[in-house]
């Protein structure tokens, strides 16, 4: 389900996935196909890992990796849920082939 909020995001962000909702910056939605399946693969990841320990995960890797760029934002475009959203966004097909567990490959990439 995809929930629409005006004020919600800075002006660099326009979605995020909540299970089990997507919720993005105004009707972004209705024109940007890529975003949607980018938060679809979040919502795969979330559920493979029961929700909670995904959460927990994303958490603690971005403040590791906070650490080791000493920028918030470069540590996010790295954690590996991420990295994996990114690099398979634009094909629409991969949350329902996706195999499970695949964000474990984009961990350790360079």
């Amino acid at each position: 389900m995809i929930l629409v909020f005006k004020y919600l995001f800075r002006s660099n962000y326009v979605g995020l996935s909540l299970w089990p909702f997507i919720i993005v910056k105004e009707d972004v939605y209705k024109r940007d196909n890529v975003l949607i399946n980018h938060e679809k693969i979040h919502l795969k990841q979330q559920l493979e890992l029961l929700i909670l320990p995904f959460y927990l995960w994303y958490v603690v890797e971005w403040m590791l990796r906070s650490l080791i760029y000493w920028d918030t934002y470069k540590a996010y475009q790295n954690i590996s849920f991420e990295r994996e959203a990114y690099e398979n966004e634009k094909e629409l097909g991969y949350p329902q082939r996706r195999r499970p567990y695949s964000f474990l490959k984009y961990l350790v990439r360079p």
